[in-house]
């Protein structure tokens, strides 16, 4: 029976378009035109980056009178690097920079890595003042303190001696590398020490047993840091050290180029040499420099 209402069944049902649906940007995704203009600042970054010592690659193998010449090379030669391997004073150089960076980074990676340690696990009178004491050391740029170190050495008869240049590098790398470590031994567990102790191991061999195989980025970084400040430093190495016989590679770069001559084929051609060890190094320890240099923003 019907009540002259029309039933909702018998009622025709709206016609629904398929509009096709807007696409809604996910947050943090970027558009089109902000995808191009990153794109195109990497590349110009890449650029910039890549392009001086590219260039310096090329002007070592031109000939000295070619060496502003803003074309590639036209004389293809090798004379700049057997100009400086034989005609100078360069393995000198090169020894006398190997046995300061082999020292500075050895002892300086010690010297962080127990003084991260004794900071990260132990608490004794003088901690934080020690703490704040090496992070003030990094405050002072290298001009203020050439004359107070050069006075220092001079007093104790370590002018020109590499011992000297290693004792100046360890002052640099050391403050900066302990806070590093000190950081990364925070990731570690603690029970790891207690295990150690319940084993029978006292602090320093949980320590050499147990922490520094866990600590190989850290230690990794460290290490590539104490190389970095011997092998490219230069204002030390120039003031400290005279003679060419004793000069490091940093210091002899100078030789080249003063005020009296200008042998731009010879300095770009050493400056390529000294490039290579400082290339090998970060090739081994590149693998750990990311989780190195990260792992103590974050504490377990």
């Amino acid at each position: 029976m019907t009540n002259g209402k029309t039933s909702s069944k018998n009622r025709p049902k709206a016609k629904v378009e398929n509009r096709p649906k807007a696409k809604v940007r996910e947050r943090g995704e970027r558009g089109p035109l902000a995808s191009v203009a990153l794109h195109l600042a990497l590349l110009i970054a890449s650029a910039i980056a890549v392009l001086p010592p590219l260039w310096l690659l090329i002007t070592s193998f031109k000939p000295t009178s070619e060496a502003f010449s803003t074309t590639l090379v036209k004389d293809f030669t090798f004379g700049n690097y057997d100009h400086v391997v034989n005609d100078t004073e360069f393995l000198s150089w090169l020894g006398n920079s190997l046995f300061v960076v082999g020292l500075t980074t050895v002892i300086g990676v010690f010297i962080s890595a127990t003084t991260g340690y004794a900071v990260s696990r132990f608490r004794f009178p003088g901690m934080r003042p020690l703490m704040w004491l090496l992070l003030i050391t990094q405050m002072f740029p290298v001009a203020v303190l050439i004359v107070p170190l050069y006075n220092l050495l001079a007093s104790l008869g370590l002018l020109n001696q590499p011992i000297g240049l290693v004792v100046t590098y360890l002052t640099i790398a050391v403050p900066f590398c302990a806070w590093m470590m000190k950081g990364y031994f925070d990731t570690i567990p603690v029970e790891i020490d207690e295990a150690g102790r319940v084993d029978g191991l006292n602090p320093f061999g949980t320590f050499w047993r147990l922490i520094v195989p866990l600590a190989k980025p850290g230690l990794a970084v460290t290490g590539f840091y104490a190389f970095i400040t011997g092998w490219a430093e230069v204002a030390y190495a120039s003031a400290f050290m005279t003679g060419e016989e004793n000069l490091t590679l940093a210091g002899g770069l100078q030789t080249f180029v003063n005020q009296y001559t200008s042998d731009w084929g010879s300095l770009t051609a050493a400056a390529v040499i000294v490039a290579v060890p400082a290339a090998v190094i970060f090739g081994f320890a590149q693998r750990h420099l990311v989780s190195g240099l990260t792992a103590g923003a974050t504490k377990s």
